[in-house]
C-alpha cells in the first residue's frame, strides 16, 4: 500500500482545509516545490496534488506550481485533481509531466467523459469520488448529490480507470480517523483499486487500512497528519512495505 502525501494548492500556497471549506484553511508553506522535496526526502513514491481554486473555478488555477513540482521530480508519479473538466487540460498536464489526472465533478455530472478520457489517455485517469454519508459531492464539495458513491464506482468499471480516490468528506482534515468501513465497501463495489482519503491521523489508521488492503486498497492519501506531525511518511511506508 502506498502512502501518498497531499499538497493542496490555494493561491499558490500549500494549505489544508477542514471538510473542504475554503474559508477554514491552514497554510503550511508558500513554496510547493520545497514541500514536495520534504515528502520525496521522506521516501514517498507518489504525490497527490489538489488545485483547490481549480476545483471551485472549474479550470486549472495553480498549474504553474504543479508544473514546477513535476519538472523538479520527473521520476516521481504525480496525481492531480481540481478543475479537470476537459481533454485539453488533461493533455496539458500530461505534457507537463503529471502521470495521473483525477476527474471528480465531471465524472459525476457527465460519466461518459471518463470513458472518453480513458480512451484518449489510457492508464492516466483516476476518478475522484468524494462522499458525505455515502452520497457523492461535487464542485469542491459545495454540492451533495443523491447518487451513492459505491453505485457510481460500478459505472466506471469497464472504462479503464486506473484507480478511484475515495474521500470521506466528514472526516477530511478533521483528524478523526479514516472511514475503513466505507473504504472497504468502495473496494468491494468494483474491481477498480481504491485510494483511501480523508481522516488519516496516525499509524493506527495506516494499520487498519493495511489490514484490509487485500480487498483492493492501493494507497492512502494523507495531509494534515503529516503536516502536524502525528504521522511520519517514512515510518508509515516502511510499515506497509513489510507486508
Amino acid at each position: 500500500m502506498l502512502i501518498i502525501p497531499a499538497i493542496d494548492l490555494k493561491d499558490g500556497a500549500c494549505v489544508r482545509l477542514r471538510q473542504g471549506l475554503m474559508e477554514d484553511s491552514t497554510v503550511y508553506g508558500d513554496d510547493p516545490v520545497e514541500m514536495a522535496k520534504r515528502w520525496v526526502d521522506g521516501g514517498t513514491r507518489r504525490l497527490h496534488l489538489v488545485d483547490l481554486n481549480g476545483a471551485f473555478d472549474g479550470k486549472p488555477v495553480n498549474g504553474d506550481a504543479v508544473t514546477a513540482i513535476a519538472k523538479s521530480y520527473p521520476d516521481l508519479p504525480i496525481q492531480i485533481g481540481g478543475g479537470i473538466r476537459d481533454l485539453k487540460t488533461i493533455e496539458q498536464y500530461i505534457n507537463a509531466g503529471v502521470d495521473y489526472l483525477i476527474i471528480g465533478t465531471k465524472a459525476v455530472k457527465e460519466p461518459q467523459f471518463v470513458a472518453e478520457a480513458c480512451k484518449e489517455f489510457p492508464g492516466h485517469i483516476i476518478v475522484g469520488l468524494d462522499a458525505k454519508d455515502g452520497l457523492v459531492a461535487t464542485d469542491g464539495w459545495a454540492e451533495v448529490s443523491s447518487i451513492k458513491a459505491v453505485e457510481l464506482a460500478k459505472r466506471f468499471e469497464q472504462d479503464g480507470v486506473s484507480s478511484i480516490v475515495y474521500t470521506d468528506i466528514s472526516r477530511d482534515g478533521m483528524m478523526q480517523g479514516v472511514n475503513v468501513e466505507q473504504t472497504v465497501a468502495m473496494a468491494h463495489a468494483s474491481t477498480i483499486p481504491v485510494i483511501a482519503s480523508g481522516g488519516i491521523t496516525n499509524m493506527d489508521d495506516i494499520k487498519a487500512l493495511q489490514a484490509v488492503a487485500d480487498t483492493g486498497i492501493l494507497g492512502a492519501i494523507t495531509g494534515r497528519a503529516i503536516y502536524e506531525g502525528t504521522l511520519d511518511v517514512a515510518e508509515a511506508q516502511a510499515y506497509c512495505d513489510s507486508f
